[in-house]
């Protein structure tokens, strides 16, 4: 069984003024199988960020549904949606979303306190993540004395001390420079590697390079999808920039 199954998944929005409707998602399915890495690319207006927000369980759809582990996530009551988002999902952001009053210690801590685990188990679990992520020189460190870099990399430590089911990435690499971009790609593939799901929305054709499935949306639709499989990053990344191309004219492709 799949990690992840969405099926049918249509989102309808009606504008605040005028009541007129905009269909955001048409139907969208696909599945995730644990241990895979998919990436989720298309222009801007094809459903990405809705898909995104529906799958973390921030936005509920018109129809369809969201199975991780086979439980609905669309059927979530509102006073359990916290604690399933803290528990089965990791959120790496672009801006990172850490509070600049905690230090990167606290911030990695910050899920395990909402779950309500002791000291000596939160110090347990960050002292073999941080040495992974290279960052264990910087945990007393706070957001605004480190680089763009360190902050992602605190993110995805955040992200990864609860043992998620799925992370969940949203354009991770949108405010890292070219060389933290591939640090951060690079650490995606290691962590992918050892066994974690990983589900990332993304502009970037390098990023999606990295990813061992591509989804493309289009028109809130799920358009075509390629599969890495033996390809190298740079044989990827051609494949995938030749697909938008076709996207970007109309075009078809190839099944």
């Amino acid at each position: 069984m799949a990690l992840l199954e969405v099926s049918g998944l249509k989102k309808i929005y009606t504008t605040r003024f005028g009541g007129s409707q905009v269909q955001a998602l048409s139907s969208v399915s696909f599945s995730v199988a644990e241990g895979e890495y998919v990436a989720i690319m298309g222009e801007s207006g094809s459903g990405k960020t809705t898909l995104l927000n529906i799958l973390a369980a921030l936005d509920k759809p018109t129809s369809g549904q969201v199975l991780l582990d086979g439980r609905d996530v669309t059927k979530i009551k509102e006073g359990a949606l916290a604690a399933f988002r803290r528990d089965s999902l990791g959120f790496v952001f672009q801006d990172f979303n850490l509070l600049d009053t905690f230090s990167l210690r606290d911030n990695i801590f910050l899920p395990l306190v909402l779950q309500g685990k002791s000291y000596e188990e939160m110090s347990g679990r960050i002292g073999p993540l941080a040495r992974k992520l290279g960052i264990s020189q910087l945990l007393d460190k706070y957001p605004y004395e480190v680089s763009g870099g360190e902050k992602q990399r605190a993110a995805v430590a955040r992200a990864l001390i609860t043992n998620p089911r799925i992370i969940l990435a949203d354009e991770p690499t949108g405010a890292l420079d070219s060389r933290a971009t591939e640090a951060l790609l690079n650490l995606f593939g290691e962590i992918n590697a050892e066994g974690q799901t990983i589900l990332m929305v993304t502009h970037s054709v390098k990023a999606a390079a990295h990813a061992r499935r591509v989804l493309f949306l289009r028109d809130g639709e799920v358009y075509h999808q390629l599969y890495r499989a033996s390809l190298t990053v740079e044989q990827s990344f051609a494949r995938i920039s030749d697909t938008l191309t076709v996207m970007a004219r109309g075009g078809e492709l190839d099944a």
